[in-house]
């Protein structure tokens, strides 16, 4: 299993400059995230308040910060994160490229807007999941149903029509949907999720979908579902001036600590959780 000083969660502003300041420090660290960085910098028209890039379009930022990462010999490990484990001195962090160790943690996953579906947290565990990849083999020639927010998510439902008796999917973007032959694409929208002790149906505005799972791909996992423990503000994480959590050795920063949603605050706030954790292994190393 693999075992890093800092694992970094997210490939916005702030993930991105908390991995530049975690490589300049030469500490031994993961960005998990997209490799497209991200999808609100690349489809913004302009950007005028980000210092040095005046007027900048939100494509030609996303290259610089391409740019960047590629000069500093900084890779993005494409997975998608399900749960963190606080394990006392270090994390277990469940992906769907299996489950990788970090001594100290950086959620720089962006805000989440949307509101649990009905019968989402009810069900979460029990039909219920965010990862398609972590958990398909437990649907082997079963029912699933998969709400996808973006096209990254089309590989995870073609990965679990090769198990999966039946698929849905069920696309929450506009454009055009590639995905297996296998795959029933269903354009509806989704309203809540019923059943039992366990997932039966997802109910859209046309009928019910029958299922034995539902996978909700979003961009962003709400942070109370991700970190067990950690203290949340109307959706937001909360945190001290050094972008510390309540939860020992995890730092958080970016658009989920709360507004105002800039690229610049972002970013100067990536370098603060950086420094923290890393004056964090600093001491963890001497001893004190």
């Amino acid at each position: 299993m693999e075992r890093y000083d800092i694992a970094i969660i997210g490939t916005g502003p702030a993930g991105l400059s908390a991995a530049l300041t975690a490589k300049i420090r030469n500490k031994n660290f993961v960005l998990l995230g997209s490799k497209r960085l991200s999808e609100k910098i690349e489809k913004a028209h302009t950007v005028q308040n980000y210092l040095g890039l005046p007027n900048i379009t939100g494509s030609d930022m996303q290259k610089a910060f391409y740019a960047h990462l590629d000069a500093m010999g900084i890779e993005i490990t494409e997975a998608r994160v399900q749960a963190v484990y606080p394990m006392g001195t270090y994390f277990g962090l469940q992906t769907s490229i299996g489950m990788l160790e970090a001594d100290a943690l950086i959620l720089a996953t962006g805000v989440v807007a949307a509101k649990p579906y009905p019968g989402e947290e009810r069900f979460l565990g029990k039909g219920v999941s965010y990862c398609a990849t972590c958990d398909a083999p437990l649907y082997k020639n079963k029912t699933v149903a998969v709400i996808a927010f973006g096209t990254n998510e089309e590989s995870e439902a073609n990965f679990l029509a090769d198990l999966a008796a039946k698929t849905y999917y069920v696309p929450m973007y506009k454009g055009d949907v590639r995905v297996s032959d296998k795959i029933e694409i269903v354009r509806e929208v989704p309203k809540s999720i019923e059943g039992d002790t366990s997932v039966q149906a997802l109910v859209t505005d046309a009928g019910k979908i029958r299922t034995d799972g539902v996978f909700i791909l979003r961009e962003a996992i709400s942070p109370s579902r991700l970190v067990s423990g950690i203290e949340v503000d109307n959706n937001h994480v909360r945190v001290n001036r050094r972008m510390e959590t309540s939860v020992a050795d995890c730092f958080a920063c970016g658009d989920l600590v709360g507004p105002p949603y800039q690229y610049s605050k972002s970013a100067g706030e990536g370098t603060i959780a950086a420094l923290s954790a890393v004056s964090y292994l600093d001491a963890k190393k001497r001893g004190a």
